[in-house]
């Protein structure tokens, strides 16, 4: 079984910002704010970390080498030329 351990934190936000993370707790019936700050936390480490550094976006790309038809272009000219020829 995975275990997370769980540690608190006193954190400064200011009015606005502790709206935001009331609705967020309203809009997906979270029970505390914690639960909103994980979630929000989850989604930028989704969208904004580092993609090669995750297991699944390795997968991903391995996957799509072996399905897809790819053009390797040498410079961003090749490229830019390859689509303005299409």
């Amino acid at each position: 079984m995975l275990y997370n351990k769980m540690v608190q934190s006193i954190i400064d936000i200011n009015e606005d910002e502790d709206r935001i993370l009331n609705i967020v707790k309203a809009q997906f019936g979270f029970k505390n704010k914690s639960q909103a700050v994980a979630m929000i936390v989850k989604i930028y480490a989704d969208s904004f970390m580092e993609s090669e550094l995750r297991p699944e976006y390795i997968g991903k790309l391995k996957r799509l080498e072996k399905e897809g038809n790819f053009i390797k272009f040498n410079s961003i000219e090749e490229l830019r030329k390859s689509i303005e020829n299409a």
